[in-house]
């Protein structure tokens, strides 16, 4: 069966994370990804549709499968519309939390994937974009 080239799934309870990572791991099989790079991908989409809940009171989550230049992989796209991160990069440092976490989440998704991106503007949200390669590269 072949997915859609896209998808959107909104995170608003637990259960939604469960259908994500599902869902992810259906997309990583399609484009091949080797089973260490699915694993890689779905660890880093665990932790932000966690912490869209716990910090955003959710979001939403698009999957996509890539084809750029003879490469495929899969992005997800997590957007929520919650306080958003006054200073990104002191999110980014390991062992920073404003919750009562261990704060390994951004930075550890950031070391899993291939590439990341995060965009956060304080009341208006935060957007991270996840992608994963078939070569891992």
């Amino acid at each position: 069966m072949s997915l859609p080239s896209n998808e959107t799934i909104r995170i608003v309870r637990e259960q939604d994370v469960v259908l994500l990572l599902s869902r992810v791991r259906e997309y990583s099989a399609q484009v091949s990804l080797q089973p260490l790079n699915q694993t890689r991908l779905i660890t880093a989409a665990s932790e932000m549709a966690r912490n869209m809940l716990r910090y955003a009171n959710g979001g939403r989550a698009t999957i996509e499968a890539l084809s750029k230049n003879a490469r495929t992989g899969v992005k997800i796209t997590f957007l929520d519309e919650g306080p958003g991160i006054p200073d990104i990069q002191q999110a980014m440092t390991s062992g920073f939390s404003t919750g009562n976490g261990l704060g390994l989440g951004l930075p550890g998704a950031r070391r899993l994937v291939n590439e990341f991106d995060i965009q956060s503007k304080p009341g208006k949200g935060t957007c991270v974009t996840i992608i994963q390669w078939q070569d891992g590269r």
